[in-house]
């Protein structure tokens, strides 16, 4: 017989409460893997009726009516016309807590190129090319599986499923229409198609995308535009630190496994790029503006530019004409919390596999960005890249390519995966 230790009881019932709550939680994965089994056909169907149906950014009243019925259906409190078609379901858990939200961007773009699928555009002139009739399917599918686990749920979860991303205006819009007056959530996620192989997602902390700026440097007309421009041109692409021959212009490298973005080698880090085709000169009144486009793989590649530009024009013969200079955002950049996709990737590998969960190590290099970067300094945030390529059959999920296909698997990773991150993330 154990001796009567006050102290030893404690810790032997502590033990026993934490192991039953591990294994609870174990349970709970296994049932979101098991819902979604049983949901999975149901859901190609959705994300089939949405590729026929597509609708460009400010015209998504279809797809924005079939979210509203299904997120109904499943019982979820449903908040619609936010920031022109946007919507947002709220699923609350059995007992309060934490709260989170899941974004899921829904409209399509204009694309004269013939589909390459059965189920094809019945729209003209426009086509899911960018992946969002599955973002959309994916988002539903969580929403299906963790609503049917709702009493085990402590917390909120927010579904936004948000319109106009391809042109840079839903999110913008959803917050000028209070978004955030409606739900406070404390961290938010989303996650992109990519030609990744599916069954994978993909992440790291901070840029995900090169940060794609302006830069606009003025000075007073000298009477000599054609040399003042060719000064710039070569100050500017001066600045560019890739070899011409390097490996990284072949963007096809960015999916090396060794020094693609997601190898351990990766070449795609430390970068500022020029970009060759954009370079404009104006002269007005006041003088002369020239404007050229570059590319950063980081904030100190980024905040290192301009004083070395400004450093090499105050040396040269320019350096009493010169007036200013100033980056000016293109598109915005996403900018992914330390913390959270840290605590993401250790909680998803610790179910799903380090094999399929990876963490990048480089930066993607063609100058792509997602508008959820808008709500990314309102709440901490991680946008997931998702796989969605088969290579073995020939299909490749390279957004915004006349060939986009998706291998149809990617969306129950996407369920799955990013289902127990909710579950994960309102333990946390």
């Amino acid at each position: 017989m154990m001796p009567r230790n006050p102290s030893y009881t404690l810790t032997l019932f502590l033990y026993v409460l934490f192991s039953i709550a591990a294994f609870s939680q174990q349970n709970i994965h296994k049932d979101i893997q098991e819902h979604t089994e049983m949901i999975f056909d149901s859901l190609v169907k959705i994300r089939r009726d949405f590729h026929r149906h597509p609708e460009v950014g400010g015209e998504e009243q279809r797809t924005s009516q079939k979210v509203i019925e299904y997120l109904s259906s499943l019982g979820l409190e449903v908040k619609t016309g936010i920031g022109g078609y946007g919507v947002v379901g709220i699923l609350k858990g059995g007992k309060p807590g934490k709260k989170i939200a899941w974004r899921a961007d829904m409209d399509a773009m204009p694309s004269n190129a013939p589909d390459v699928v059965a189920f094809a555009s019945e729209t003209e002139g426009v086509r899911h090319i960018c992946g969002h009739d599955v973002h959309t399917t994916v988002a539903l599918g969580m929403a299906t599986v963790l609503a049917a686990q709702r009493e085990r749920l402590e917390g909120t979860i927010y579904f936004v499923f948000q319109p106009s991303e391809e042109n840079i205006k839903g999110a913008l819009a959803m917050m000028d229409d209070g978004l955030f007056q409606l739900i406070d959530p404390e961290e938010m996620y989303a996650m992109h198609v990519t030609p990744f192989p599916a069954g994978t997602i993909a992440v790291k902390p901070e840029e995900m995308f090169s940060d794609y700026k302006r830069v606009d440097i003025r000075f007073k007309d000298n009477g000599n535009t054609e040399a003042l421009t060719k000064f710039v041109k070569k100050q500017v692409h001066g600045l560019e630190n890739v070899p011409k021959d390097s490996k990284f212009w072949n963007m096809q490298n960015m999916g090396d496994p060794e020094i693609g973005i997601a190898g351990p080698k990766s070449i795609y880090t430390n970068y500022t790029t020029v970009d060759n085709r954009n370079f404009r000169v104006k002269e007005t009144e006041e003088g002369v503006k020239i404007s050229a486009f570059l590319s950063f793989s980081d904030k100190k590649q980024r905040d290192a530019a301009l004083p070395e530009l400004k450093k090499r024009i105050d040396e040269s013969d320019f350096a009493n004409d010169f007036l200013v200079a100033e980056l000016v955002h293109v598109f915005p950049t996403l900018d992914n919390n330390e913390r959270l996709v840290n605590e993401s990737l250790e909680q998803l590998s610790s179910i799903y596999g380090e094999d399929r969960v990876l963490r990048l190590h480089g930066v993607v290099a063609d100058g792509r960005s997602d508008d959820f970067a808008f709500f990314q300094p309102k709440v901490p945030s991680v946008y997931f890249f998702m796989g969605g390529s088969n290579y073995e059959k020939g299909i490749i999920a390279q957004t915004h390519s006349p060939n986009f296909a998706v291998d149809e698997s990617c969306i129950r990773t996407g369920v799955n995966l990013f289902a127990s991150l909710m579950v994960e993330r309102l333990e946390q």
